[in-house]
Parts: C-alpha cells; structure tokens; sequence
C-alpha cells in the first residue's frame, strides 16, 4: 500500500541527508524559515531534498531533485546573525509527488520509499564486499576514525549500512543522490561499490605518486618536493613533462600555423631535435627559439590588395600634394595588378632632398593599396648580418632586419620601407650593400636565404621601397636593380599649397588650437616660405609653423589675446628678423662675379663665384674649400679663357703680368661637383675684359678646353633655386633640353632658359655690353 504525506520541503544547498543520520543545519532563507516554522506546528517532520544548483538562491520546483529524505526536527536554536540552527534526524526515503504550496514555503505531498532486495546470499555478499572495501579505504585515507569503522562493522541492516558508507565518502553531490534514489538495496550496495572502488583507486593512485616523489626528494628541498610531485602527477594523467612538454607544446603551435612543406619538415626536425635534448643542455634554448621563428614568420599569410584605383588616387592626393610622377607609377602597378592578377613586387627607389616627403608617401602607398607597413633605417648601417642575420652558431645571433621586418608585419606581402638607402657604410664586417641585392633583385628574391632562418624565404610579394637623399652614394649594382624615381624640391606655390593643406592645420591640432584661435593670413605664408626658409622640403616650414603656434598658445593662455591672426607686419615681432633674402643673388651688375646653379642634397642652392685680379707673375689660386672635380674646372676655365684672348681682346701675356684669385664664397661649406666650368669662365672673362655681367643670369655647365659646354645633372633642383633666388634668365646646356619637362609650369613661366653648346654663347649672353 502506498503510504503518502503532505510536508513542508527544505532545499538544501551542496548537503545531502540519508535517513539514520543526525546532524546540524543552519536555515537562514525566508522560505526555508517559514518550512520549519510550520514543521514545528505539526509533527516536527520535514522533506529535506537537494537542489540541482549549489549557486541558486530561490531554487524552483524542477531544480530541486525529486528524491529526498523525510527527517525528525529534534532541536531548534535562533542565533544572533538571524540564522537558526536545528538538528536534525533523517528517517526515511520520500519521492515528491506535487507542490502544493509554493509562496511563502514549498509544501510538498510525498510517497514514501520503502526499501526492497534486503534478503538473500547476494546481499549478504555485497554487504561484506562493502565493508571489506570501505576498511581498504579507511586505511589510505587516513581520515576517517577506525571507530567509524566499528560502528560500521556492528550493522546488520544492508540498507542503513550503504547510507551510513555513503555519508562518510566524499562523493560529488551527484552521486550522493544516485544512492539516495536507489530503492533495491542490492543495487544501492552495486552503486556503492563502483563509486567506492574509483574513491580507493584515486587514493592508490595519490599514495604512489606521493612515495614516488618522496624517494626523488630531499627533505630540506620543499620546493623541488612540490615540482617532482607536479611531474609525477603529469606523468599519470598521460602528460609530458620537460622538453618532452615543450616539443609539444611546439607541435601544436606547427600544427596551427601554414607552412610550406619544406619548412614543415626543417621544423619537425628541430622538434625532434630538442625532445632527444637533456633539460639541462644549453643549446636547447637556441634551438626552440629558432623553431619559434621559423613559425612565427608569414609563410602564406597575405593581405588583399585594395586594387580600386579611384581609391588609390584619392588616397595619395589626401596625404600628398604634387609628387604627380610618383603618384602615377603606382596607379600604373595597380592597373597591372588588377589586369594579371599577379605580378612581382617593384622596387622603387624614392630620391629627393630631406622633407619633400619620401617616408611619408611610402606610409600612404600602403594605405592606398590596404598592406601592412614597415620601415627600417639603413643609415649608419655597416655589418652585413643586419640584412642577412648572424649564423646561428653566435652567442645570441638573430635574423636581419629583413626577415625581423617580415615577422612585425605578419603578412606575406607588405610595403616595405628601406630607409637611408645612400647612408649605408661598409667594413671589415662586410658590405651590407652587397647583401641588398639579393632583397632587391625581383629574379632572386623569391629565394631570399637568411644565415639565421637557412630556409629560402619568398620575398616576391614585397613592394619594396627605397629612399635616399643622393644615388652618387649608392653602388651601381645596386641602384641598377631599383626604379629611381627623383622627388625634387617643391615650389613656392607648391609650399604654400601644403602649409595651407597639411602643416598649418596638423599643428593647430598639436598644440590645442583651431581656426577660430589662430589664423595665419597667406601673405604671412609666403613671407614664412621666401625670408624664414631656404630648403628644397617643408621641413623647416613646419618648424616655423609649429613656432607660431606656440607663441599664439601662450599668448591665449596668459590672457593677452582670445584670438591671434598673423600678418606678413607682425610675423617679424614673433620670429625676429628674416633670416634669408628674397630676390636677386646680386643687387646690381657686377665685374667679375657671376651666379652659378649648384645640385646639393638637401636640394638646388645658388653661389656667387668670385674673380679677382691683382698685379704678380701668373699664380692661380682657389678658394672656397673646393673640390678636386671643382678644382679642375677652374683650370679648364682658365686655359680656355687663355686660348681665347684674342676674341676677347684681352692682352695675351695677361697671365705673366698678373694673379688671378677664383673664390667660392660660404667657404665653411665643402663644394664639389662638375658643373661649375662655364660660371668659372663667365667671370675670369668678365674680371679680364672689365665687362659686368648681368644680375639676373644664373648659370650652370661644365667646359672643354675648347669652349665646348657639356650636360649636367640636378637641372630641376638648381632651377628651383634659381627661382628661389629671384634670377630671370638660366643659362643652361643644350643637351639638357629634355630635362625642361621636369621643371614645374609655373617656375618655366618665370624664367628664360637658355640653351648653349658653346662658351661664345654663354658670354654673349651673359656679359653686358655697352
């Protein structure tokens, strides 16, 4: 017959009660209050049952399991905090049939379990398995009293006899409540069982680590007592410890990452390498560090190239006012792309003076075409390892800067910066230029190998982009395998354009101002560009710039001004004097001096060349701190104007009678170079024959010793210059026509250019006759 009740419900948390046990809860939930509340009224019964979620704080009906056990208040204790305290007696096993309440308590009705299979020889075997096992685990254990034991022992109830065993292990909740749920005593005992024999094989287990430890150990040794038990631990749970656990660890990380197989196999066989490799064994560092970078390094990993070509060109303008060639040749590689599919990456080589912003359009070809970027300074750079990296038997060797560029940028196929390119040194440690023409050839780097890496690396995909002040200084090997692309200086209009475009606004926002703080009127631009700078760049014009953004700041903090506009009239009180002048070179005709056009690094300049003649017996001198090649130029100068002293008409024994003084002034600054032939002559032949030579006249060629005048370089940058300067008229070699389309529109438009091929042309020119 089934036997049934309705009793208020307590749900317990992480605690499980069997009936026959007695022990001490503390209720403090409002629920669980009012359930003892009630089971005091009537017969100080109540169904403790468990709830499924130790973390739940108002459990509902399905969390709670439906098995739990019908238990006896005995005592009941309100402590201070608010809590009570009851002990209790568990007395049998209930299954909840329904709630049927559930606001301010849980009440439950209850069929109550009556044990089964409490009879027979299998029991009785089981019973004595039990106990016979519970005895083996007491014994490891260590925790649990032989008086426990006893009492155990004494039992005779096979059901009471599985709680009571249950009560003492420490079985996961879980489990607890399988036992609790079983009816059939013989298959409690069963369940019993299984979970005891795990319980007695862990501690086995446990046991043996601990004497295998404890025979590897010294006993002042705690902490190495605590790393051996931590490797016996691994070694049972079927891990590997010390090199065997790096090499694995290393084997997952290969197996994560693409790689050729090639290089599979390279890494593979290090692995194996380092696992043969005693722990203690130094080189076992250097060999993981090398499998780190070879997996570490971009095999396939590539980035998509943006190849819209509109997107591409709004770019570059956005950074990058002018630079029209430049901006054209990688819209042409981008056309190319987008029509193959393929193709391997240029190396363009990006020469100009410094601030005419090389290093900065190399950034914004990388975000016109959606690449990684990277950049390495080559300046300075003497030892062959920095590109190709240290063999791998040095103390502390690494890839070189190409391979190390290639792991920064993580992809396959970025834009990749050489910095410097002229500035790189050579000596005993090798020519660094040397080792750059395998990066930069686009037939061999496909197989770049690196002394470090030893494996060939594909550098193919790389847009390679050089940058240097001067190709003199780059050996011609070299510079054969780039694309040189000239940047010269820029214009005036071209300086203003970016100080309105770029500087002038990147500097307000540096230094917390706006256009409504500070304005710089375009007079006082132009007047910053001609008589505060001369350079090829913007560079110093940013300087200049962020100076006046300084001083409008504190004059706006201090409270002087709320707003400052700059005027070419008060742009003097804030920077001082002008520090060049604008307009001629000469203010006036002079006898025996003459502009010349000169190519610099730093862009196109101008020098005045001196003659003087003074009563002695022939003597040449040259000063200045000349060159060799400039040096040479004088003399050819000279003994040109010599063969021509009848034309001229001036006295043939000329040299016998007098010295000729040939100055370059600025002479703290070294000048050199082929172009200076027809200025030295102008002004030998102007001082000679008393005949002034025209202020407006600028000048550059280099002279035969028949009067012939030969091509020069750098026509651009030295017209620039001129322009700079304020001259009207360049006198130029004929052969140097071509270079005119280089020159900008608006300073051909200013200036006459003409073009020679002999030196009776440049004085009929240049020489003022009256």
């Amino acid at each position: 017959m089934v036997e049934k009740k309705r009793l208020p419900l307590l749900p317990l948390r992480g605690l499980l009660v069997y009936p026959a046990m007695v022990l001490h809860l503390d209720v403090g939930r409002p629920k669980s209050v009012h359930a003892l509340e009630r089971a005091m009224v009537e017969e100080n019964l109540i169904l403790l049952a468990t709830q499924k979620e130790v973390h739940i704080e108002e459990p509902e009906p399905d969390q709670i399991y439906a098995v739990g056990t019908v238990s006896r208040i005995k005592q009941m204790l309100k402590l201070p905090n608010g809590t009570i305290r009851i002990l209790i007696e568990g007395l049998e096993r209930a299954r909840i049939l329904s709630f049927t309440k559930r606001d301010e308590y849980y009440e439950a009705e209850v069929e109550i379990l009556h044990d089964t299979g409490t009879e027979g020889q299998e029991t009785e075997a089981l019973m004595r398995t039990a106990l016979n096992h519970f005895e083996q685990y007491i014994r490891l254990t260590k925790k649990i009293t032989p008086e426990t034991l006893s009492s155990v022992m004494d039992m005779d109830d096979p059901g009471r006899l599985a709680d009571i065993i249950a009560s003492h292990l420490p079985f996961r909740l879980h489990e607890k409540q399988e036992i609790l749920e079983k009816t059939n005593v013989q298959e409690r005992l069963e369940t019993l069982l299984r979970l005891l024999n795990n319980e007695r094989e862990v501690l086995e287990l446990e046991r043996r680590i601990g004497q295998r430890v404890k025979k590897q150990m010294e006993k002042t040794q705690r902490e190495y007592y605590l790393r051996e038990q931590m490797k016996a631990i691994q070694k049972e749970l079927g891990e590997k410890e010390g090199r065997m656990g790096e090499a694995q660890e290393l084997r997952e990380l290969m197996e994560k990452t693409e790689l050729p197989d090639h290089v599979r196999a390279k890494v593979e066989k290090e692995i194996e390498r380092l696992e043969k490799m005693p722990s203690a064994a130094v080189e076992g560092s250097v060999i993981r560090t090398y499998i780190e970078w070879l997996l570490s390094l971009p095999w396939a990993k590539q980035t998509e190239d943006n190849l819209d070509i509109q997107h591409a060109e709004q770019v570059l303008n956005e950074d990058h006012y002018g630079l029209e060639k430049v901006k054209e040749r990688i819209l042409e590689y981008l056309a190319v792309q987008k029509m193959v599919g393929k193709m391997k990456g240029p190396i363009l080589c990006l020469v100009g003076p410094p601030g005419v912003g090389k290093t900065s359009l190399a950034r914004s070809i990388a975000r016109s075409l959606g690449r990684r970027f990277v950049r390495i300074s080559l300046g300075g750079v003497r030892d062959e390892a920095e590109i190709r990296g240290h063999r791998r038997t040095y103390v502390g060797a690494l890839p070189g800067r190409i391979i190390q560029g290639m792991k920064t940028a993580g992809t396959v196929n970025p834009v990749f910066l050489l910095d410097e390119v002229d500035k790189m040194a050579s000596d005993f440690r090798g020519d660094p230029a040397a080792a750059l023409l395998e990066v930069l050839d686009p037939e061999q780097n496909a197989n770049f190998s690196d002394h470090y890496i030893e494996e060939p690396y594909d550098l193919s995909r790389v847009l390679f982009i050089c940058t240097a002040n001067t190709t003199y200084t780059i050996p011609r090997p070299l510079l054969d395998r780039m694309e040189v692309i000239p940047i010269s200086g820029y214009t005036e209009l071209e300086k203003l354009k970016i100080a309105e475009k770029y500087l002038v606004p990147r500097e307000l926002k540096e230094h917390g101002l706006n256009k409504e703080k500070m304005q710089i009127q375009d007079g006082a631009l132009l007047k910053l560009i001609r008589q505060y700078t001369r350079e090829a760049g913007v560079r110093n014009l940013d300087r200049q710039i962020a100076t006046l953004a300084r001083k409008a700041a504190k004059k706006i903090v201090s409270g002087e001004k709320k707003r400052v506009v700059i005027t070419p009239k008060t742009i003097e009180q804030m920077l001082g004097k002008p520090l060049f002048h604008y307009g001629m070179a000469e203010r006036e005709d002079q006898i025996g001096a003459v502009t010349g056009l000169a190519w610099t690094e730093a862009g196109g300049d101008t020098l005045t060349i001196e003659v003087s003649i003074l009563p002695g017996n022939g003597k040449l001198t040259l000063t200045g701190k000349l060159g060799d090649v400039m040096k040479e130029s004088a003399q050819a100068a000279f003994s040109y104007i010599r063969s021509r002293t009848e034309q001229l008409k001036i006295d043939p024994t000329f040299y016998e009678k007098y010295d000729i003084h040939i100055h370059v002034p600025e002479g703290a600054i070294p000048k050199d170079g082929p172009s200076a032939g027809i200025t030295i002559a102008t002004a030998l032949a102007s001082a000679l024959t008393n005949t002034p030579v025209s202020r407006e006249v600028g000048m550059t060629g280099e002279i035969t010793l028949r009067g012939r005048v030969l091509p020069i370089g750098g026509l651009k940058e030295k017209a620039l210059s001129a322009h700079r300067a304020g001259l009207k008229t360049i006198i130029c070699p004929k052969e140097n026509e071509k270079d005119l389309e280089e020159i900008p529109e608006s300073v051909r438009k200013d200036l006459k250019f003409i073009l020679v091929e002999h030196m009776d042309q440049v004085l009929a020119h240049a020489l003022v006759r009256t």
